[in-house]
């Protein structure tokens, strides 16, 4: 049967809701999960024409695997997105279901800001805020292929073919297919094409990826079965009850609030493994396929199979998370497993308070391709296609949190290329953003990476909750940040300085700041006056806005001006107690910048000389060693290289290098 140039037009018109325009943009988004719902709106609030294209629209925005965002650096993450105008975290703020700000026991410096959400109000939430983001279309289909102009020296990206047969042409594309190339669900001893369960995984797409010389390897995560919810023993005593916070902090720094009552919340609990579970595990090992293959899997979020392996005759926590106001479900955190559905349920019945638990869903593990990350740029552009950006679990990531990151920087990035403006680039002393892009492309990974406040050398500075006075400037320098929210940002620190100022000029005793504010914190012995600011800045002391405003009247006009004074004075406290360190770390910073051309000397053994040794890690010395920078600057750049070792070395060699050392030993040999 022969089809008319008119009917196949029309069949295009007909599957594409904008006609021919959606035929040509200037950015097209692969996938709708994490990291392609930052990337799209990212590139879109930059001024670029942009295309999502997601196998099904109704699941934009899913939350595949727990119901939860934030934690111990995954927080920080978050803040650091919404301080450059991300989407999630303000739909976090619009679907959590219980806030609970992590790790208070610490300084503010690694609080991890965390919020179980529900599933649905954030599925709504993101696909809402989506529907109607200017400069933003969505697509219907699957991609199958890329479009390049290879008749230049490095291919540069024209657009993407879909399964059905459509072209979209495109000058940039940022792909961002979580777990679905060439993914396989694992269950018992079976296994089958998918991405996550109930979708396609893109066979196709990743067959174009692998053809274009990428080099590619396999990783696998899972998921643990759902619970329902009234199959469970609430009133077992074994069972440990986690309350959420009477005060919720919002993920966003626009919101004061957040969408819930506290006394609306929901709680966690949690119970523990015992030797049954134990049992079961080790009796269906020969039945489980995902724990047989040797793909590297989540090394922070193991399966129960394999903290059993590990960790054999000890009890597990299992917490117990709802997966919605109205959802009936739970979550069971650690429970992660892939055995057969029959023994699934012989495993959750070794647990107290779960001896009569049903399944709503059984769990199952995933294998996927992911992309050595150390094929991409800062940027997140691929150094082998040019307009090609990955960003999310195709990059050897895990979690939403990161995939969030990167796909606001790639989408960012992405807009930047196609309008021939440099690109946004977060350096390591700026965020953690900046520390995931910068280990993720220098130092590549070979098992799902996660991100921990550990991996951070500059901690103090990069907290959560000076996010915004961070990078949300950078942000509106670079195209991503709305008028609306550099406005905020502005006003707040604006009265954060106001308020420094204010406290740093009252001056008394300790004893009487403490008698001002009915503090209860330690003693301190010293007898001389100390400024308000540093007051605020001891430990154990804690001052409201109240008490503030009573010892310093001159406060209240300030603070009158806040919406929210509360959190202005948390804020404030954080910067007071890290004050000095962080002027610190800064005039290390700033010591590098001034020596970058600092030349370092062509004789400096970084194997043998022993004095090195104990201020750099061998790792770090390998890579020196191999690349022989001739400045600071230089070393600056060697994949790997932190900015804590340059500090280390610059250090070392200005203060402590000595020529002769080295030739002494080295004499010393010769006469042996």
């Amino acid at each position: 049967m022969v089809v008319s140039v008119l009917t196949y037009c029309r069949f295009l018109r007909a599957r594409s809701p904008l006609g021919y325009r959606s035929l040509h943009y200037d950015v097209v988004v692969v996938g709708g999960g994490h990291a392609g719902t930052e990337a799209c709106t990212a590139a879109a609030r930059s001024g670029a024409r942009t295309l999502l294209v997601t196998q099904n629209r109704s699941k934009i925005g899913e939350m595949s695997c727990n119901p939860s965002f934030g934690g111990i650096g995954k927080g920080h993450l978050l803040k650091e997105v919404d301080a450059l105008d991300g989407v999630s975290p303000r739909a976090c703020d619009m679907a959590g279901i219980h806030y609970k700000m992590l790790n208070r026991s610490k300084g503010p410096a690694v609080w991890g800001p965390r919020a179980q959400i529900d599933r649905v109000l954030y599925k709504s939430q993101i696909q809402r805020i989506l529907e109607s983001y200017p400069n933003l279309a969505i697509e219907e289909g699957e991609v199958a292929d890329l479009l390049l102009d290879e008749a230049v020296s490095n291919p540069t990206v024209k657009g993407v073919q879909l399964k059905d047969g459509r072209v979209i042409q495109s000058r940039a594309i940022v792909l961002t297919a979580g777990t679905f190339l060439r993914g396989m669900i694992n269950l018992g001893t079976t296994c089958q094409p998918a991405g996550r369960l109930g979708d396609e995984a893109s066979v196709a797409l990743a067959q174009t990826v692998e053809r274009l010389g990428f080099t590619m390897g396999r990783l696998k995560t899972g998921t643990p079965p759902r619970i329902h919810g009234e199959s469970i023993n609430w009133r077992h005593p074994v069972i440990v009850h986690q309350d959420p916070d009477e005060d919720p902090v919002p993920f966003s720094f626009l919101h004061d609030r957040v969408w819930i009552l506290p006394d609306q919340q929901l709680p966690c609990l949690m119970t523990f493994t015992s030797a049954e579970t134990d049992a079961v595990v080790r009796e269906t090992l020969h039945l489980n396929r995902h724990v047989q293959e040797e793909v590297q899997g989540v090394r922070y979020c193991p399966s129960i199979e394999s903290k059993v392996l590990k960790f054999s005759s000890r009890s597990h926590q299992v917490w117990l998370e709802p997966e919605g106001l109205h959802s009936g479900l739970i979550y069971p955190q650690g429970l992660s497993c892939t055995m057969p559905p029959e023994h699934q349920e012989r495993l959750i019945r070794t647990i107290p308070a779960l001896e009569k638990a049903e399944l709503a869903q059984v769990g199952y593990g995933v294998e996927y391709d992911y992309m050595d990350p150390r094929q991409l740029r800062p940027s997140l552009e691929t150094k082998r296609v040019s307009g090609l950006f990955f960003a999310g679990q195709i990059n050897g990531t895990t979690g939403y949190e990161e995939a969030a990151a990167q796909g606001l920087v790639a989408g960012v990035n992405a807009a930047r290329l196609v309008a021939g403006k440099d690109p946004l680039e977060i350096s390591r002393t700026e965020g953690y953003i900046g520390v995931l892009i910068d280990d993720l492309t220098t130092l590549g990974t070979n098992e799902p990476y996660r991100m921990f406040t550990s991996r951070a050398e500059f901690r103090i500075l990069l907290r959560p909750d000076n996010a915004d006075v961070r990078l949300t400037e950078k942000g509106y320098e670079y195209g991503c940040v709305s008028e609306r929210r550099m406005a905020h940002t502005r006003r707040v620190k604006d009265l954060m300085e106001q308020m420094t100022e204010c406290l740093k000029s009252k001056r008394m005793s300790v004893k009487e700041w403490r008698e001002l504010s009915c503090g209860s914190g330690e003693a301190h012995k010293s007898g001389k006056n100390i400024s308000g600011l540093d007051y605020l800045g001891l430990s154990g002391e804690v001052f409201s806005s109240k008490d503030l405003v009573e010892s310093v009247p001159e406060l209240f006009r300030i603070l009158d001006l806040s919406e929210n004074p509360h959190k202005l004075v948390h804020r404030l406290r954080a910067e007071a107690m890290y004050r000095y360190v962080m002027e610190m770390e800064m005039k290390q910073i700033e010591e590098v910048r001034k020596n970058e051309n600092l030349e370092l000397p062509p004789d400096l053994d970084y194997m043998e000389l022993e004095s090195l040794k104990s201020v750099l890690s061998m790792e770090v010395r390998e890579k020196l060693a191999l690349g022989q920078p001739r400045t600071i600057a230089a070393a600056t750049r060697i994949s790997g290289v932190t900015p804590a070792a340059v500090i280390n070395l610059l250090r070392f060699v200005k203060y402590r290098y000595r020529p002769e050392t080295v030739k002494t030993k080295n004499t010393a040999c010769l006469k042996g």
